[in-house]
């Protein structure tokens, strides 16, 4: 069984957890039947002896999958699994039932749901939000985090959103450095 961020289950097979390979090749299965062209799938890779770890599930299981279809670029990702192979199977179970609207006479609807992925503006990382690199030290990101802090509270003419964005960029950042003694 796949298990959410959250922690209740979700996906499963009769020999176990779904597996990033039959993730994908339901995902590409549905595609097909969908029309789409030039297909591109990307994840979290973790190269491991002059190949990719393709299940890696790390500090980053989403999964984003871009494509054409009817001459239109679009997206749909997912980060909601803690691996990604679970993600890869959710965009694969996602797109089978926008299919599903356009076989039964509503694609109308499936193209309202995809320019509604398209509508989302990608996250920012934590490092990007606080403006240091990745592993920087916890100094670093605290200094980072106060002097941004400046322009972003609202009593200094930033706004709520401005300030919760940073907290969970801090928060994020403090979060995957490794612990002392681990």
């Amino acid at each position: 069984m796949a298990e959410r961020i959250d922690g209740s289950a979700r996906f499963s097979t009769e020999n176990g957890p779904v597996s990033f390979l039959s993730a994908r090749e339901k995902l590409e299965h549905e595609l097909r039947l969908l029309r789409a062209q030039h297909i591109v799938i990307s994840w979290n890779r973790r190269e491991r002896e002059g190949s990719y770890d393709s299940g890696y599930s790390g500090r980053d299981p989403g999964v984003a999958v871009y494509f054409f279809l009817n001459d239109r670029q679009r997206v749909i990702a997912c980060d909601r699994f803690r691996s990604s192979a679970d993600n890869l199977r959710s965009i694969g179970l996602a797109i089978a039932a926008m299919r599903q609207l356009e076989r039964h006479g509503s694609g109308a609807l499936m193209d309202r749901a995809f320019a509604g992925f398209v509508a989302l503006p990608p996250p920012k990382s934590c490092w990007e939000v606080l403006g240091v690199t990745d592993g920087a030290s916890p100094d670093e990101i605290n200094r980072a985090y106060r002097a941004r802090a400046k322009e972003a509270h609202p009593d200094n003419g930033g706004s709520n959103s401005d300030m919760a964005e940073l907290n969970r960029a801090r928060d994020e950042a403090l979060r995957s450095l490794p612990q002392p003694g681990g």
